[in-house]
This record gives structure tokens, C-alpha cells and sequence, in this order.
């Protein structure tokens, strides 16, 4: 419901106050080919593709054609890497064009797919936005959200070491086209722009979540500004009292998603009672979760179990925190990703900050060689 337009229509019509964007607002950027077409009109680059939803499978044939493969098939209600198949002939778009259509419906109850070019391995890089009711908008940076499994996100952190490394003109250039097309949907309350950036610095439109992320946690503890606290008070008709020139970013933070799953089995969910739980703690370090010592986990919902966020004065810094965090999480009874996101910290390429979205698999086949 938080990105429902129906829903937050029907508070505004029963005089409730929404925390979230107006139905106004999400009608805009009601689904991501929608959004693509807002991107293009307020001059932001986006991947070539299809003009909007794909109808048949000859359409998309022709799109693929067109444009060139790969090419990547996406719900345009999706989310989570769910209704997103990637194609590299006719064969296997006829086939992933309708496995999609499928799986769009099953998950979002909209079969509606759009298709785009296919980036091999690009860096996934978003960025936190507030807008007011009174046209004010501002950006908190960027996060780098590039370690995924099956195009859903594993580990964040910000800043993105892409571009403190290698492209620090970016930041500025995306911070503005975010801004741009959220001014242009008339947007209110939290949210955030995605981008893929490509080897080169070039840098394309994905879509805008049009609520509060999994990993906006890691955006509070860089700038100092509770989001959560913002959204509310924008719901409540304030004005912002935050602008641009007040954002300052200090230090590093990361965040691991704490799964439920078994990276080991092609990330299965792992249901089950938690016998045994004890969590880190200690300067820098942030846990957010619900779960506990004799807690169940449900076959029937997302497998996510915890939030774990260090911060530090500096990358190695916040990194050696996680991995002392990571070290310490004691969850028995079910399998999880702790042991393998360690195994991502002590990676020599992680380290360093050079990975993009295709880093998980790579890990994966050189440890199963």
C-alpha cells in the first residue's frame, strides 16, 4: 500500500493524513514506464527501449531487434527482481517475454513488462530524496546498492566508492537529474532515484521508489538526518527546513541485509525457529530487526530478518566494524547470509571498492571452482 495510488486517494478523500506521497504524486510515476517517460521530458538519460508497456511477443521481437541484445524484460509494476528476465536471442526472449508476463501477475496482479538493453555488469547507484508539499526538494547523496543476488540488493553502503574513486563529477550530474524529475512529477515526502552508471561514467535513468528504502538507514547516519522524521512531517503540511547547502556527508556507512536463505543453494529461503539469538552491538554499529530467540520464520513472506548498519570515519573503518558485527551475529536453527556477506567484506575487489552488479555471481563461481 505504500506505493498505492488508489490507497493514498481514498486517505486523502477520508481526510487521513498519508505518510507518503500524494495520489497525485504516484499517478505520475505510477509504474516504471511511466517513470521512463517523465525521465525523457525532464532531459534525464534513460536506457534504450520500448516507448511503453509491451503488448505481444512479435512487439517485443521487434523492440529486442531494434535496440540490439541483451536485452532485459521488467514489470512495470516490479520490484525486488521479481518479473525481470534478461534475453540474449529471439529464442530466449519468447520464452522469458511470457515467464515474465506470468510472474508480473502472480506477484503485482499486472502482467504489464517493458523491455530496455541489458547492461553486463553495471554499478547500481540510487539517490535519497525529501520533497515538501511547497515544491522543495533536496537530495542526501548517493548509496551504492551494486552487491545483489538475482537484482535484489544484499549490501549498501555510502558513499559509492565507484564515484569517490573514479567519478566524483557524477554526483553532482545525478543529484541534479533526480531532483529534476522529481520537481517535474510534482513529488512529496521521502523517496529514491535509481540509476545504473556504466563502465564509462555514463550514467541512465531505472525508476523512483516511491517510498522509504530498506537501506535508508545508512543515508541517516552519514548526514544526521532522521528520514523517518521528515516523511512525518511533511505528511503534517510542513515545510522543509532542510536545504541543499545544509546536506553535509560525513564518514561511511554499510548496510547488510540479513536473509533468512541459504546463498550456498541458489539463496533458498530458509523457514524455520530461531533456537539461538544474539546480536552485536557497540560503537557504530546498528541493528535494526524484529526477530528473536524462539521466533519463527514464515515460509510465506520476505525472508529479510535484519538490518545490520556500521558506520565509521572512513571506509576501512565502517567495514572493519561490519566485519566484527558480522563476526559476533550468532542466529541458530536456520541458514543465513551472514557467513557469506563476511566472505564478501574479505574479498580483495570488495575491499578496494571495485565490484559491480554481477560481483555476487562472480564469487559464487570462483568458490565453487
Amino acid at each position: 500500500l505504500s506505493e498505492n495510488s488508489h490507497f493514498s486517494e481514498i486517505c486523502e478523500k477520508c481526510n487521513i493524513r498519508f505518510i507518503g506521497p500524494s495520489s497525485r504524486a504516484m499517478e505520475a510515476l505510477r509504474d516504471k514506464a511511466v517513470s521512463r517517460a517523465l525521465a525523457r521530458k525532464a532531459g534525464v538519460p534513460v536506457p534504450p527501449g520500448s516507448e511503453g508497456t509491451v503488448e505481444s511477443e512479435e512487439e517485443a521481437l521487434s523492440v529486442a531487434r531494434k535496440i540490439g541484445y541483451p536485452v532485459l524484460i521488467k514489470a512495470v509494476a516490479g520490484g525486488g527482481g521479481r518479473g525481470m528476465r534478461i534475453a540474449h536471442n529471439d529464442i530466449s526472449l519468447k520464452k522469458c517475454y511470457h515467464t515474465a508476463r506470468t510472474e508480473a501477475e502472480t506477484c503485482f496482479g499486472n502482467s504489464g513488462v517493458y523491455i530496455e538493453r541489458y547492461f553486463e555488469n553495471p554499478h547500481h547507484i540510487e539517490f535519497q530524496i525529501i520533497a515538501d508539499t511547497r515544491g522543495n526538494v533536496i537530495h542526501l547523496g548517493e548509496r551504492d546498492c551494486s552487491i545483489q543476488r538475482r537484482h535484489q540488493k544484499l549490501i549498501e553502503e555510502t558513499p559509492s566508492p565507484l564515484i569517490e574513486n573514479k567519478y566524483k563529477d557524477l554526483r553532482k550530474k545525478m543529484g541534479r537529474a533526480a531532483i529534476k524529475i522529481i520537481e517535474l512529477a510534482q513529488y512529496n515526502s521521502a523517496g529514491t532515484v535509481e540509476f545504473i552508471v556504466d563502465d564509462n561514467g555514463n550514467f541512465y535513468f531505472l525508476e523512483v521508489n516511491k517510498r522509504i528504502q530498506v537501506e535508508h538507514p545508512i543515508t541517516e547516519e552519514v548526514t544526521g538526518i532522521d528520514i523517518i522524521k521528515q516523511q512525518i512531517l511533511i505528511a503534517m503540511g510542513e515545510p522543509l527546513k532542510i536545504s541543499q547547502g545544509d546536506v553535509h556527508p560525513r564518514g561511511h556507512a554499510i548496510e547488510c541485509r540479513i536473509n533468512a536463505e541459504d546463498p550456498y543453494d541458489d539463496f533458498r529461503p530458509s523457514p524455520g525457529r530461531i533456537e539461538m539469538y544474539y546480536q552485536p552491538g557497540g560503537r557504530g554499529v546498528r541493528v535494526d530487526s524484529h526477530v528473536y530467540s524462539g521466533y519463527s520464520i514464515p515460509a510465506t513472506y520476505d525472508s529479510l530478518i535484519c538490518k545490520l548498519i556500521t558506520y565509521g570515519r572512513d571506509r576501512r573503518e565502517a567495514l572493519d566494524r561490519m566485519s566484527r558485527a558480522l563476526g559476533e551475529y550468532l542466529i541458530a536453527g536456520i541458514k543465513t547470509t551472514v557467513q557469506f556477506e563476511q566472505s564478501i567484506l574479505q574479498d580483495p575487489d570488495f575491499r578496494r571498492g571495485v565490484y559491480s552488479t554481477g560481483f555476487v555471481d562472480q564469487l559464487l563461481r570462483r568458490g565453487s571452482q
